[in-house]
Protein backbone atom coordinates (compact mmCIF):
# COMPACT_ATOMS: atom_id res chain seq x y z
CA UNK A 1 0.00 0.00 0.00
CA UNK A 2 2.83 2.50 0.97
CA UNK A 3 5.14 1.46 -1.95
CA UNK A 4 8.62 0.72 0.41
CA UNK A 5 9.59 -2.34 1.35
CA UNK A 6 9.31 -3.41 4.76
CA UNK A 7 11.21 -6.08 6.85
CA UNK A 8 10.69 -7.42 10.72
CA UNK A 9 13.28 -9.11 12.28
CA UNK A 10 12.51 -12.42 13.48
CA UNK A 11 12.27 -13.23 17.05
CA UNK A 12 9.86 -13.15 19.97
CA UNK A 13 11.70 -10.91 22.35
CA UNK A 14 9.72 -7.83 23.27
CA UNK A 15 10.96 -5.91 20.66
CA UNK A 16 11.70 -6.27 16.98
CA UNK A 17 13.35 -4.33 13.97
CA UNK A 18 11.50 -2.92 11.39
CA UNK A 19 13.36 -2.26 8.27
CA UNK A 20 11.64 0.31 5.96
CA UNK A 21 13.62 1.71 2.48
CA UNK A 22 12.42 2.78 -0.76
CA UNK A 23 11.32 6.61 -1.81
CA UNK A 24 11.60 8.88 0.82
CA UNK A 25 7.55 9.46 0.57
CA UNK A 26 6.93 5.78 0.38
CA UNK A 27 9.18 5.38 3.46
CA UNK A 28 6.95 8.33 5.14
CA UNK A 29 3.64 6.55 4.30
CA UNK A 30 4.46 3.62 5.56
CA UNK A 31 6.11 4.91 8.81
CA UNK A 32 2.67 6.76 9.05
CA UNK A 33 0.74 3.70 8.53
CA UNK A 34 2.70 1.92 11.21
CA UNK A 35 2.14 4.27 13.91
CA UNK A 36 -1.47 4.60 13.57
CA UNK A 37 -1.62 0.66 13.66
CA UNK A 38 0.33 1.23 17.12
CA UNK A 39 -2.31 3.73 18.14
CA UNK A 40 -5.07 1.15 17.18
CA UNK A 41 -3.77 -1.73 18.80
CA UNK A 42 -3.29 0.37 22.09
CA UNK A 43 -7.06 1.35 21.44
CA UNK A 44 -8.41 -2.45 21.19
CA UNK A 45 -6.06 -3.62 23.92
CA UNK A 46 -7.82 -0.70 26.48
CA UNK A 47 -11.64 -1.06 25.42
CA UNK A 48 -12.39 -2.89 28.74
CA UNK A 49 -9.65 -1.02 30.92
CA UNK A 50 -10.62 1.26 33.77
CA UNK A 51 -7.73 3.73 33.06
CA UNK A 52 -8.69 7.16 31.41
CA UNK A 53 -5.20 8.10 29.75
CA UNK A 54 -3.57 6.36 26.81
CA UNK A 55 -0.05 5.67 27.07
CA UNK A 56 1.75 7.27 24.21
CA UNK A 57 3.34 5.47 21.53
CA UNK A 58 6.71 5.01 21.78
CA UNK A 59 9.44 3.73 18.65
CA UNK A 60 12.94 3.34 18.75
CA UNK A 61 14.98 4.75 15.01
CA UNK A 62 18.77 3.19 14.94
CA UNK A 63 20.37 6.43 14.00
CA UNK A 64 24.03 6.89 12.42
CA UNK A 65 26.37 8.22 15.55
CA UNK A 66 27.74 10.44 12.77
CA UNK A 67 24.38 11.98 12.00
CA UNK A 68 23.43 12.63 15.84
CA UNK A 69 25.33 16.10 15.96
CA UNK A 70 23.06 17.46 13.19
CA UNK A 71 20.33 15.82 14.91
CA UNK A 72 20.66 17.65 18.12
CA UNK A 73 22.11 20.71 16.83
CA UNK A 74 24.43 23.56 18.57
CA UNK A 75 23.49 23.34 22.75
CA UNK A 76 20.71 21.31 21.80
CA UNK A 77 18.58 23.95 19.55
CA UNK A 78 17.83 21.37 16.56
CA UNK A 79 16.51 18.51 19.06
CA UNK A 80 14.66 21.01 21.16
CA UNK A 81 13.01 22.71 18.04
CA UNK A 82 11.88 19.62 16.89
CA UNK A 83 10.85 18.48 20.11
CA UNK A 84 8.63 21.86 20.02
CA UNK A 85 7.27 21.42 16.62
CA UNK A 86 5.97 18.22 17.10
CA UNK A 87 4.60 17.66 20.45
CA UNK A 88 6.69 14.36 20.63
CA UNK A 89 9.23 13.52 23.39
CA UNK A 90 13.07 12.58 21.82
CA UNK A 91 15.84 11.37 23.11
CA UNK A 92 19.11 10.62 21.53
CA UNK A 93 21.31 8.02 23.74
CA UNK A 94 24.48 9.31 24.55
CA UNK A 95 26.40 5.52 23.75
CA UNK A 96 26.35 3.55 20.81
CA UNK A 97 24.25 0.61 20.43
CA UNK A 98 26.52 -2.51 21.23
CA UNK A 99 28.66 -3.56 18.18
CA UNK A 100 27.45 -0.90 16.16
CA UNK A 101 28.39 2.19 14.92
CA UNK A 102 24.31 3.63 16.13
CA UNK A 103 22.82 5.55 18.34
CA UNK A 104 18.97 4.59 19.43
CA UNK A 105 16.63 8.06 18.82
CA UNK A 106 13.78 7.22 21.44
CA UNK A 107 10.19 8.86 20.23
CA UNK A 108 7.57 9.06 22.05
CA UNK A 109 3.80 10.69 22.09
CA UNK A 110 0.47 10.84 19.56
CA UNK A 111 0.83 8.71 16.39
CA UNK A 112 0.76 12.51 14.79
CA UNK A 113 3.16 13.95 16.61
CA UNK A 114 5.37 10.80 16.35
CA UNK A 115 4.89 10.88 12.26
CA UNK A 116 5.90 14.60 12.30
CA UNK A 117 8.88 13.71 14.01
CA UNK A 118 10.23 11.27 11.98
CA UNK A 119 9.62 13.45 8.89
CA UNK A 120 11.99 15.86 10.53
CA UNK A 121 14.75 13.62 11.88
CA UNK A 122 14.79 12.73 8.26
CA UNK A 123 15.00 16.04 6.57
CA UNK A 124 18.10 16.67 8.92
CA UNK A 125 19.88 13.55 7.82
CA UNK A 126 19.24 14.21 4.58
CA UNK A 127 20.39 17.86 4.71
Amino acid sequence: QSGARINISEGSCPERIVTITGPTDAIFKAFSMIALKFEEDINASMTNSTVTSKPPVTLRLVVPASQCGSLIGKGGSKIKEIRESTGAQVQVAGDMLPNSTERAVTISGTPDAIIQCVKQICVVMLE
